[in-house]
């Protein structure tokens, strides 16, 4: 109750949240590991769920540090991929 001018004032705050909240325990190591794969604009909550949604192979490259020797092996498959003959197949 807040008293002003002789008057009763009654103010009720009720704060809700739709998503819920759990608190989880875990290492100090991986902390350091999540901590370090947060960007400053992303939450615990957004980099926990990027990293396990389920990847495709073009995402798992995409996840990978860049490599000289990933990307010439990649290069030299795509190269055979397209000297390769399709034939016909009789079923």
């Amino acid at each position: 109750m807040f008293l002003s001018n002789n008057k009763n004032y009654k103010c009720t705050c009720t704060y809700m949240d739709i998503m819920a909240t759990k608190t989880i325990t875990i290492t100090l190591d991986a902390y350091k590991k999540l901590r370090a794969k947060k960007a400053s604009n992303e939450s615990f909550t957004d980099i926990i769920l990027k990293l396990t949604r389920k990847k495709n192979t073009l995402d798992y490259i995409r996840s990978l540090e860049t490599s000289t020797e990933l990307a010439d092996n990649i290069e030299k498959m795509m190269q055979e991929t397209r000297k390769a003959k399709l034939r016909k197949a009789d079923l």
